[in-house]
C-alpha cells in the first residue's frame, strides 16, 4: 500500500491541480456571479423582503459544513468525500436554476425554492473550499506546498474579478438561470479530471462520526451567522430575537466543547489549539476575514456610487487589488518552497495590509481612480503575504491524520471572521451615514433596505448630489479606518509564531517526540 509521503502520487499532481483549480473557481465564482444577477431575480420573483436570504442561506450552508467536510475527509478518504461535495454543489446549482420554473412546484414559490436550493449549494461549496486545501496537503509536503497554494491564491484573485464580469454578461444577455447552469459544465469537467487522475495516499483512522458534536456545532454556527446577518439590520442588536440567538449560540458551543473533549473522533479536535502556532494562526485567520471581507465589501459601493462605475466595470476597477495579491502570492509561495521559511511573511503582510486599509480610509469624493488603484495595490500586496501562508502554517502545525480538520478550522475561522466583519462594518457604515445628507437621501429613496437607486442618485441636483456623495465617501472611509484597528493586531500576533521547519514528507512526528526527533522528522531524516 502506498505510504504517506511517498512520491507515487507526484507525476499527476499538475493534472490534479488543474481539476482542483476548476473546483475552487466554482466556489469562488458562484457568489459573485449570483450577486450580480440577484436584482434581476428579485424583479422576476418579487419577494424583495426575502432578498438577503438568498445570500444568507448560501453562507449558512458553507460555514456549517466546512469543518464537517474536513473531518469526513480525514475519516473516509479525501477523494470520495471531495467528489461527493462537488456533486452536491452541482445538484444544488441545477436546482437553483430550475427554481420558479414550474418544474419543481408552483411558480409563485420561486423565491422560497431558490433560498432552499442555495442552502444545498452552500453545503457543497463548504466541501470544495476545504477539500482543495486538504488534498494539496496530501499530495505535496509542506516544504513544497507554498508554490501550489500560491497558484490557488491566484485562482481566487482571478475569480474575484471575473465573477462580476461573467455575472454582468449573463444578466444582460442570457437568462439569470445561467448564473447557476454555468457551474454544470465546469463542475462536470472537474469531476472527470479528478475521478480519473487523483490518487491520494491512504491513512488509517477509526471510522466513527461524532454526530452529536456535528449537530451542536451546526446549531451554534447557524445562530452566530443569523446574529451577524440580522443584528442591526432586520432586528435591533438588543432585541429579543438577537439576544435569544446569541444565547443559543453560546449554549450550543459550550455543549460542543464538552462533547468534543469526550468524542473518540471529534469533528474539531480541541487538542489542536494546544499547539501555539495553530491557535495563533486561527485568531489571525479570524481577524484576516474580519478586516478583509468586511471592509472589501464596501469597495464596489464606493466605485459604483462615488466614482460612478457600472456594476461590471467595478469588477475591472478591482484589478489592481487582485494583481497585487496574485503576484505576491506566487512569489511568496516559491520563496517558501526554496527557503523553507515562512514566519516573516504574516508579519510583513499584516503591516502592509494595515497600511493599505489606512490609505483606503483617505478615500473621498475627490480621490481619483489612479489614487484608489494604488491604495488597492497596497492592500492586495498585504493580502498576498497572508492568504495562503496562514493555511500553510495551520497545516504544518498538525499531524497528517488531522489535516482535514485543521484545513476546515482555518477556513471556518476566516469565514466566521468575514461574517462578523460584514455585520459590524455595516453597522458602523449605517451609523456614520445616519443624519447626513446621504443618510436622508437613502432613507427616502424608496429602495429595498433604504437604498436609493443609482439612477435616482444621478438625477439629483448637482449640489445635493455632491452632499450625498460626500456623506457616502465619509461613511465608507470611516469603515476602512475601523478596519485598521483590527488589522494591526495581525502582525502583533504573527510575531509570536514559531519558525517550525516545514516537513519534506507528508508524515508528522508523534506529539510526544523530543525537539530533536521532531526536527529530524520534519526534515525527512528519520522515520516516525
Amino acid at each position: 500500500m502506498t505510504q504517506p509521503g511517498q512520491a507515487t502520487a507526484r507525476p499527476n499532481v499538475r493534472v490534479v491541480l488543474f481539476g482542483l483549480m476548476i473546483a475552487m473557481m466554482l466556489a469562488m465564482l458562484d457568489n459573485m456571479i449570483v450577486s450580480t444577477a440577484l436584482p434581476r431575480i428579485v424583479f422576476e420573483f418579487g419577494g424583495a423582503d426575502h432578498f438577503t436570504w438568498v445570500v444568507t442561506a448560501y453562507v449558512l450552508g458553507t460555514t456549517v459544513s466546512t469543518p464537517i467536510w474536513g473531518k469526513l475527509g480525514d475519516l473516509y478518504g479525501r477523494k470520495a468525500v471531495f467528489l461527493t461535495s462537488v456533486v452536491v454543489f452541482l445538484v444544488g446549482s441545477a436546482l437553483c436554476g430550475m427554481s420558479g420554473s414550474g418544474l419543481l412546484g408552483g411558480v409563485d414559490q420561486g423565491m422560497i425554492e431558490l433560498i432552499a436550493f442555495r442552502a444545498v449549494q452552500g453545503l457543497g461549496a463548504g466541501g470544495l473550499m476545504v477539500g482543495v486545501m486538504a488534498i494539496i496537503g496530501d499530495l505535496v509536503p509542506p516544504r513544497e506546498r507554498g508554490r501550489y497554494q500560491g497558484m490557488i491564491a491566484g485562482i481566487m484573485a482571478i475569480a474575484m474579478v471575473a465573477g462580476p464580469l461573467v455575472g454582468g454578461f449573463i444578466t444582460d444577455h442570457l437568462s439569470w438561470r445561467w448564473a447557476f447552469y454555468v457551474n454544470l459544465p465546469l463542475g462536470g469537467l472537474a469531476l472527470l479530471v479528478l475521478a480519473t487522475t487523483m490518487h491520494l495516499p491512504k491513512y488509517r483512522t477509526e471510522h466513527r462520526i461524532d454526530w452529536l458534536g456535528a449537530g451542536l456545532l451546526s446549531v451554534g454556527i447557524t445562530a452566530i451567522v443569523l446574529v451577524t446577518t440580522w443584528g442591526g439590520n432586520q432586528y435591533a442588536w438588543l432585541s429579543l430575537p438577537i439576544l435569544g440567538l446569541a444565547a443559543l449560540a453560546l449554549l450550543a458551543l459550550v455543549a460542543f466543547a464538552l462533547v468534543e473533549r469526550r468524542a473518540v473522533e471529534p469533528i474539531l479536535p480541541l487538542g489542536l489549539f494546544a499547539n501555539r502556532n495553530f491557535a495563533l494562526i486561527s485568531v489571525i485567520g479570524f481577524l484576516l476575514g474580519f478586516a478583509m471581507f468586511g471592509a472589501m465589501n464596501f469597495l464596489p459601493l464606493y466605485q459604483q456610487t462615488v466614482q460612478g462605475a457600472s456594476a461590471t466595470n467595478s469588477g475591472l476597477l478591482l484589478l489592481p487589488l487582485m494583481f497585487g495579491m496574485l503576484v505576491v502570492s506566487l512569489v511568496v509561495g516559491r520563496t517558501i518552497t526554496k527557503t523553507g521559511r515562512y514566519r516573516a511573511f504574516p508579519i510583513v503582510g499584516g503591516v502592509v495590509m494595515a497600511l493599505g486599509m489606512g490609505l483606503l480610509s483617505l478615500l473621498d469624493v475627490d480621490t481619483s481612480k489612479t489614487q484608489s488603484s494604488l491604495y488597492m495595490v497596497v492592500l492586495g500586496v498585504g493580502m498576498g503575504f497572508l492568504m495562503q501562508t496562514s493555511m500553510l502554517i495551520a497545516q504544518n502545525s498538525v499531524e497528517q491524520r488531522d489535516l482535514g480538520a485543521a484545513s476546515g478550522a482555518a477556513t471556518f475561522f476566516r469565514s466566521i471572521g468575514g461574517s462578523f466583519g460584514i455585520s459590524l462594518f455595516g453597522a458602523i457604515f449605517a451609523n456614520r451615514l445616519a443624519g447626513s445628507a446621504a443618510g436622508d437621501a437613502f432613507s427616502g429613496g424608496g429602495g429595498e433596505g433604504g437604498r436609493m437607486d443609482l439612477e435616482q442618485l444621478k438625477a439629483l441636483p448637482p449640489q445635493v448630489r455632491e452632499l450625498v456623495l460626500g456623506g457616502l465617501s465619509n461613511a465608507i472611509s470611516h469603515v476602512f479606518l475601523w478596519a485598521v484597528l483590527f488589522t494591526v493586531a495581525v502582525p502583533v500576533l504573527a510575531w509570536f509564531i514559531k519558525e517550525v521547519p516545514l516537513r519534506t514528507a507528508n508524515e508528522a512526528p508523534p506529539p510526544d517526540a523530543s525537539g530533536e526527533e521532531q526536527a529530524e522528522a520534519a526534515l525527512g531524516k528519520a522515520p516516525v
